[in-house]
């Protein structure tokens, strides 16, 4: 099944053309990688399928249903959940309490309930903080309730962050560079991380500068150049792309 479509998208800052007339499709349950030269795109691109920037022209459809400019509620609402480049992590809070925040819009948050306790809230809670546990565990992170986040490395931060974003259950997973700022084992703990995601399900889409990452990971890549659609194929053929080359050796094709 297609999860994600993406038909002649543009967006436009001023004169600059940061995504033109851009189409691909994701398949679901695969790892899809976005790679580029700086500047190609690749943080615009997953802004707007994430709904954080609106496109000038064309369409992006999610398991069928067009969500070009939805806001981001919405599109986590319908099974779409994204990390960021940058920590956003709540450093004066627990981890288990980062977590449990992903898993928000599946709370039952009526002022009613949450003034009066009742036993229904106070069962999701635990379900929840159950679950944000687990997630921990899942993503190499240690499972204690009492763990703040300030206490932890770097790389188990970049960790928490997918355990915050599969806490909304959602069915398609973006992900912005997820290695930026490790080390060689951090990263390779990541590449783990991403295709045992992949293998419980979810579809996820990947940008990131690591090529070995990429290559190790990817089912399909999308290469992007100047916003435009370069190359898209399987790893070897990616890898052997002459365009490709070009592009990020700057050698002629």
């Amino acid at each position: 099944m297609t999860a994600l479509v993406v038909s002649g998208l543009g967006k436009a800052f001023g004169g600059v053309h940061a995504v033109q007339d851009l189409s691909f499709s994701v398949q679901e349950r695969t790892v899809h990688a976005v790679i580029g030269p700086n500047g190609a795109g690749k943080t615009t691109l997953v802004n707007l399928i994430s709904g954080i920037y609106t496109p000038d022209q064309g369409t992006i459809r999610l398991f069928d249903q067009e969500i070009a400019g939805r806001e981001p509620q919405d599109l986590a609402r319908l099974g779409m959940s994204r990390t960021f480049q940058n920590l956003q992590v709540c450093m004066n809070m627990s981890a288990v309490n980062n977590v449990m925040i992903g898993a928000h819009l599946s709370l039952n948050s009526s002022l009613f309930a949450g003034v009066f306790r009742l036993p229904a809230l106070r069962r999701a809670d635990v379900e929840c903080r159950r679950r944000a546990l687990e997630l921990m565990e899942f993503v190499g992170v240690p499972a204690s309730e009492n763990l703040m986040a300030s206490e932890m490395s770097y790389g188990a931060l970049k960790r928490l962050e997918i355990a915050r974003a599969l806490a909304a259950q959602p069915r398609v997973l973006l992900l912005d560079e997820p290695a930026a700022g490790l080390n060689h084992t951090e990263t390779a703990e990541i590449e783990l991380l991403i295709r045992r995601v992949a293998d419980e399900g979810t579809t996820v889409i990947l940008v990131e500068h690591d090529m070995k990452l990429i290559m190790g990971v990817s089912d399909h890549i999308l290469v992007l150049n100047y916003g435009r659609r370069l190359a898209m194929g399987t790893v070897d053929e990616v890898r052997r792309n002459p365009e490709v080359i070009a592009a990020y050796l700057g050698a002629p094709v």
